[in-house]
């Protein structure tokens, strides 16, 4: 009688919480990425609409999701029971936006421990050492050696393109602008990267810089022998084709270096490379806060977060300078190398939004 007099339509008593869930999952999804929107109904289908799919939504209680989480935590990871309660609150709170429901009763509730999930490791100095040393003259090794000593993410370098590299650099502004790479694309729903922090302009250590010579003329031939067959996207990583690599395409050419250098390349996957040029910079005493900005990681103070997002975005040149240091040029290499480097060179870009 209060909603009726308040004007609120009355809620459907026979709505349940897995018309809530399939609601959410057809039309609370639209701008998401494809692989996003499919992890997240498997979640649903498989965890949340089985166990409290029946339940007439307004009848849920607090209780009710306890129950459920904690029964739950006996067989999934934390980060899945994070996932699968993040799903039941938005679902609840798109029904709460159409009266469905009066509250979102998830938001009373905690998430329990789960059990310990895949952890996530790097390789020790000498195994990153053996996986240089068989990154051959491919994309895949050039991908895999890219990633390794810049700590870029493998979405970011799906999407990297000629345009955003630059091998020459420019020593005779002030300061000197290094060779670098511009990570300011990912393979993300609408192709931004993953923070705004993330987007990032790194300085290219000279094993990166002698492969990506290498690479481009490999590629050149690529383009020429595939004539009209080549679909021309720009991409530093693609197909013999011009085509983008997918995340199938990338595991398996990294696990295939990884088995030729010796390494169980089941138990590796491409994104432990980004943990790796963590745990290399952190042995070789760079600074935490550098390393964070080395890998777009959020944190930092307010003030360069915001000068950072609307101004130019500095070359960071320390993670090439360590990994200069840790990986030496290999002997015979006609590369000058960039000694001492400034510490910060800019370069003209778009604003960032």
């Amino acid at each position: 009688m209060r909603d009726y007099e308040d004007g609120l339509a009355a809620a459907q008593h026979g709505y349940t919480v897995a018309d809530a869930v399939n609601d959410w999952l057809d039309f609370g999804l639209s701008s998401r990425d494809p692989n996003t929107v499919a992890t997240r109904r498997s979640l649903a289908t498989h965890h949340v609409i089985p166990a409290l799919g029946a339940r007439k939504l307004r009848e849920l209680s607090a209780e009710d999701v306890d129950r459920w989480l904690q029964e739950k935590s006996r067989t999934l990871s934390t980060r899945t029971l994070q996932d699968i309660k993040s799903i039941l609150s938005r679902a609840i709170k798109r029904a709460q936006a159409r009266d469905k429901v009066k509250r979102n009763v998830v938001l009373l509730c905690d998430t329990p421990t789960g059990q310990v999930g895949r952890p996530s490791k790097s390789l020790t100095l000498p195994q990153a050492e053996a996986l240089l040393e068989h990154c051959d003259g491919s994309t895949m090794g050039t991908y895999v050696l890219l990633s390794l000593l810049t700590g870029a993410r493998t979405e970011e370098l799906r999407a990297l393109t000629w345009s955003h590299i630059d091998l020459r650099g420019d020593p005779h502004t002030t300061p000197p602008i290094l060779p670098h790479m511009m990570v300011w694309r990912s393979v993300r729903a609408g192709g931004d990267t993953k923070t705004r922090t993330s987007r990032r302009t790194l300085a290219l250590p000279q094993r990166c810089i002698d492969a990506l010579h290498g690479h481009r003329t490999r590629q050149a031939a690529q383009r020429k022998l595939a004539g009209d067959r080549w679909a021309d996207h720009d991409l530093v990583f693609a197909s013999e084709a011009g085509t983008p690599l997918d995340s199938a395409n990338v595991r398996r050419g990294f696990r295939r270096i990884a088995a030729a250098a010796g390494l169980n390349a089941t138990d590796w996957t491409p994104r432990e490379l980004r943990h790796s040029f963590v745990s290399v910079l952190s042995d070789a005493r760079v600074p935490i806060e550098v390393i964070s900005r080395l890998v777009g990681h959020a944190g930092g103070s307010s003030v360069t977060e915001e000068i950072y997002r609307k101004q130019l975005r500095p070359v960071i040149d320390e993670g090439a300078t360590a990994m200069d240091r840790v990986f030496p040029t290999a002997p015979g290499s006609h590369s000058v190398s960039h000694s001492p480097r400034p510490r910060t060179a800019e370069r003209p870009g778009p604003e960032l939004r």
